[in-house]
Parts: C-alpha cells; sequence; structure tokens
C-alpha cells in the first residue's frame, strides 16, 4: 500500500484508535494507505516497533447495550516508524512524496507548545510544532499539496492552536511571506475531540496469548471523534462504521463530554471515596452509589444541558463504560485536582440548573458538599494552596474564594453547611441515600 498519513507519536493512544480505524478502512476497502510513524521527542520506542514489523494485537473489550463485547485485531496499518533525532533527512524526505495527504498526532497535552529556543536548522527542532514547521517548509518549496492536520492532543481547539505555533515559527526563522500563504490556503488544520479510553498492555491472560507482541494494546470498545470539518470523501471513517462526527464546530460536543462524561467521575469521585469504595465497577455494582449517579445524570445534568439524541446516547454509554468489568479505574486517580475539575465539569451545570429552576440540584450540591468534607478529612491530591484553603478555611470562606470555583458561590453557603453536617452525622453513602429519598 502506499504511504498516506504521517504519524506524530507511537503511544497506546493512537495505536488503539486511529492506527486501529486506518486497519479497517483498509480491510474493508474503503482506503489504501498505510502511516509512518514519527518518534515525537528523543526517548521513545520506534525501534522495537520497528523490530515487530510494525504490526501488533488489539484488544477491544466492554460493554455495549448491556452486553459485554470483545474483538481482536491484528492490526497492519503502520509501514514503518522513523526517529527524526537518529535520521533527520529520513524524517524531512517524507515532505517530497505527494502521497501523502495527511497529518495525525497525539503528543500529549504538553506537545503543542512554542519554544523559541528551536531554530530551522535544529535537527530535529526540539518542539512538535517546530518538527512540523519543518517538514511544512520542505512540502512548500516542493511546490505540492498540503496537508490535512489532525490534532489529537486533548487541548481546547487543538488545530487550532497548532496552527498558531506553526506561524510563529514562520515568523521567527523569517520563512516568508509566501509560505505563510501557503500555510493558511493549502493547508487545514483541524480541530478534533477523541474519547475512547485506551488502557495499553494488559495484565491479564490476553498476554499469554501474545508472548513477543511488546506493543500489544487494549481499549474499551466505546469511541467517539468529532472533527470539525468534512473530509469523509477521501477519509471514510463513518463508511467505515466508526462513531465520527464531522461537523462545523465541535464545542457543543465536548461540553457534552465534559459535563456528562468528566462531570460524571468528577460529581461522585469525592462521596465513594468518603464510603471506601475503590473503583469505578465497585461504584456500578453498589445500590446507593449507582442510584445518586444516575439520579445526578437523569434529573440535573442532561436536562440542565439540554436532552437530545446525541446527549442521551452518551450519557446511556457513560453507564456502560463505567461497568466495563476490563478497566480497573481508580478513584484515587481520577480525584486528581477535584477542586479545579469540579469547577470546569460539575460547576456550570449545577449554576445552570439553579437559573433554570430556581433550586440549586440535590444531587450536585451534595457532590460539592462532599468534596469539601473529603478536602477536610481525607488526603486529597491538589496543589498545595488549594489543599491549604480547603482544609483551613471555614465553608463560607472556601465558598466565596473566587480563586477555587472562578465564581463567588456565597448563596450557597447555608444548603453546603447543612449537607456537610448531614455527611459528619450519617457518613457519605447514607447522605446520599437520605438525598435519593427526598
Amino acid at each position: 500500500m502506499k504511504e498516506t498519513v504521517i504519524q506524530f507519536g507511537e503511544g497506546n493512544f493512537l495505536r488503539g484508535f486511529f492506527d486501529y480505524f486506518l486497519h479497517k478502512m483498509n480491510e474493508k476497502g474503503l482506503y489504501d494507505g498505510k502511516a509512518v510513524v514519527i518518534q515525537p521527542i528523543e526517548v521513545g520506542r520506534i525501534k522495537e516497533l520497528n523490530e515487530q514489523d510494525c504490526k501488533y494485537n488489539l484488544y477491544l473489550r466492554g460493554i455495549q447495550n448491556g452486553e459485554i463485547v470483545k474483538e481482536h485485531t491484528y492490526v497492519e496499518s503502520i509501514s514503518r516508524c522513523v526517529d527524526p533525532y537518529k535520521d533527520f533527512e529520513d524524517y524531512i524526505s517524507l515532505a517530497d512524496n505527494p502521497d501523502f495527504r495527511f497529518i495525525v498526532s497525539n503528543t500529549t497535552e504538553a506537545g503543542i507548545e512554542f519554544v523559541d529556543s528551536c531554530k530551522f536548522d535544529d535537527k530535529p527542532g526540539k518542539s512538535f510544532p517546530a518538527k512540523l514547521t519543518q517538514l511544512l517548509y520542505r512540502r512548500f518549496k516542493n511546490g505540492l499539496k498540503g496537508f490535512i492536520i489532525l490534532s489529537c492532543e486533548l487541548i481546547d481547539n487543538n488545530g487550532a492552536e497548532l496552527k498558531k505555533c506553526v506561524l510563529k515559527y514562520a515568523e521567527l526563522w523569517n520563512l516568508g511571506a509566501d509560505f505563510v500563504t501557503w500555510l493558511e490556503n493549502e493547508n487545514y488544520f483541524v480541530n478534533t475531540l477523541v474519547d475512547r479510553i485506551v488502557t495499553g498492555y494488559p495484565n491479564d491472560e490476553t498476554k499469554d496469548a501474545h508472548p513477543n507482541d511488546k506493543f500489544l494494546d487494549t481499549a474499551e470498545i466505546f469511541h467517539l471523534w468529532v472533527i470539525e470539518g468534512d473530509f469523509e470523501d477521501e477519509f471514510p471513517l463513518k463508511k467505515a462504521g466508526f462513531n465520527v462526527i464531522w461537523t462545523d464546530d465541535a464545542k457543543p460536543y465536548k461540553k457534552i463530554k465534559v459535563r456528562i462524561l468528566n462531570g460524571a467521575h468528577t460529581s461522585l469521585v469525592a462521596g465513594v471515596l468518603l464510603s471506601g469504595i475503590e473503583t469505578v465497577g465497585e461504584a456500578m455494582n453498589n445500590e446507593i452509589t449507582y442510584a445518586f449517579l444516575n439520579k445526578c445524570m437523569k434529573e440535573e445534568i442532561l436536562p440542565t444541558i439540554g436532552e437530545n439524541d446525541e446527549s442521551v446516547a452518551f450519557a446511556n454509554a457513560v453507564f456502560d463504560r463505567f461497568k466495563n468489568p476490563y478497566i480497573q479505574h481508580k478513584w484515587r486517580s481520577i480525584a486528581l485536582n477535584s477542586v479545579s475539575k469540579f469547577s470546569v465539569r460539575v460547576l456550570p451545570t449545577l449554576l445552570e440548573y439553579k437559573e433554570k429552576n430556581g433550586v440549586y440540584p440535590k444531587g450536585l450540591t451534595l457532590a460539592l458538599a462532599n468534596l469539601i468534607y473529603f478536602y477536610k478529612n481525607d488526603n486529597p491530591d491538589d496543589a498545595t494552596e488549594v489543599i491549604a484553603s480547603m482544609k483551613n478555611d471555614s465553608i463560607a470562606d472556601i465558598l466565596k474564594n473566587t480563586s477555587l470555583w472562578q465564581a463567588d458561590l456565597s448563596s450557597m453557603t447555608e444548603i453546603i453547611a447543612e449537607y456537610y453536617n448531614k455527611i459528619d452525622t450519617l457518613g457519605a453513602k447514607e447522605t446520599m441515600k437520605w438525598i435519593l429519598s427526598e
């Protein structure tokens, strides 16, 4: 097959997400192309992946419509891997091949950054956007078409932010107005939203079936890829049967993901930890915590953000994902930096509910009281100043501290104090039960 995709990143996520999609499109005869994988940082695993011919086993496992689903694929969509730190010419010469049309990246949230110490003649530039600018400039000098660049990093407006960095390098390196015009007119820096839990190399019986596969990968069955634009004619993801949404604006889908999936985690985390529950699966198997999450989701979150086919389907999928027996998701890891997470994921829904209905939602309000109780009485993992404020300040002072919540929540002092005292008297789980009976 031709090489048509340049992929920055060899990690578990892209191999369990994008490379799987590419493999399936090829397998179904809908596409004809493979990816060349670039190691985006100096230390990586490109050499090992090349040693096993860039092929690996992927297991997708989870719950769909209440049923356990398993799928095994031997993924063969990567043609080769290139380490630009060891062979810069092999990397930069990819720009000479007119068959390349797509660039996909997942270089972590820290990957899309402008490092002004990078130089054009570095081999390669230190940052991912610097490496990309070098490649794009070579492409421009060749007089070839540009790329469709699909950023999968988990930051807002990932494609637009990547483009900003590339334009800064073009200016810093004096690459000329014609290059900037080519960047603007011949390339698409696409914002995307990705969603799939990729759990990586397993610690169960699947590894025994493939003892020599160092890149054996596992992931949940659920997936979602929201892409701003429509390149289905060139890259038939939907025709291949994937949960891909081509759209003019990814923001509403990000809102659904953050408020529903992330909001569900954050609204439950403090209460379940105070109840001695360690994993998400355990919480789903507990009658009280499951009912509490169901109340928050069905009576408070969904009615507030808007119930439609997409939001309801996503919410239903969240319950299946949380019940997935193949993912042992620890609440302690979810609890990291819970105050800032609450302010982004839950508080907007809570305040919008109050504005719509004139009263605070009982479930999400209890979630906030649980959070404060957890920080005061447990061992939270957060910034030092956040922990100090939450542990030492009164409830009234905590709620009016706008640096914690980006809002003054003083009007909630009385109800939070009431719920806090209930937790102190009854315990977190019994207080959830009390709320459910109200």
